[in-house]
């Protein structure tokens, strides 16, 4: 059996062997052991690895990505539908996380121009810790209405 060692798939990734260790045990690439017991990957997971970094560039957490893989199979290349419809659900989140940034930097332009003297009209103000019902953090910054 053929294969890369992980000390390959370090090399053509850039990632250090224990970080593709850590990326297995998130179930991004799947290695097959071979008779000595030791891991083997195919070129699939040079791009499964690749599309990770990606993701996580952008923001996304390896849990993140690992659900939006677990469709994907195993051993074998994705195919172009695989990566349209991962591509159409980040692109989603993208399109949300933009707008809630934008939202944001609107909002800290009034903040930064009142002096957070006027928390009657600051849009980030939760008085009487109203918000805490919709879960812990800063409620209208991580889910603005």
């Amino acid at each position: 059996m053929a294969g890369l060692t992980i000390g390959d798939l370090a090399g053509r990734t850039g990632l250090a062997v224990s970080a593709i260790r850590f990326y297995e045990t998130h179930g991004i690439v799947h290695p097959v052991r071979n008779a000595g017991g030791h891991r083997r990957y195919g070129k699939h997971d040079l791009r499964r690895l690749s599309v990770a970094m990606a993701a996580q560039r952008l923001g996304f957490s390896l849990a993140e990505i690992a659900a939006e893989m677990a469709d994907l199979p195993d051993h074998k290349a994705p195919t172009r539908a695989h990566w349209t419809r991962m591509a159409r659900t980040f692109r989603a989140r993208i399109d949300r996380r933009i707008a809630a940034l934008e939202s944001l930097r609107e909002n800290l332009d009034g903040c930064i121009g009142c002096g957070c003297l006027s928390l009657d009209r600051c849009a980030l103000y939760n008085p009487a810790d109203v918000k805490a019902a919709e879960g812990p953090g800063p409620r209208n910054l991580v889910a603005p209405d």
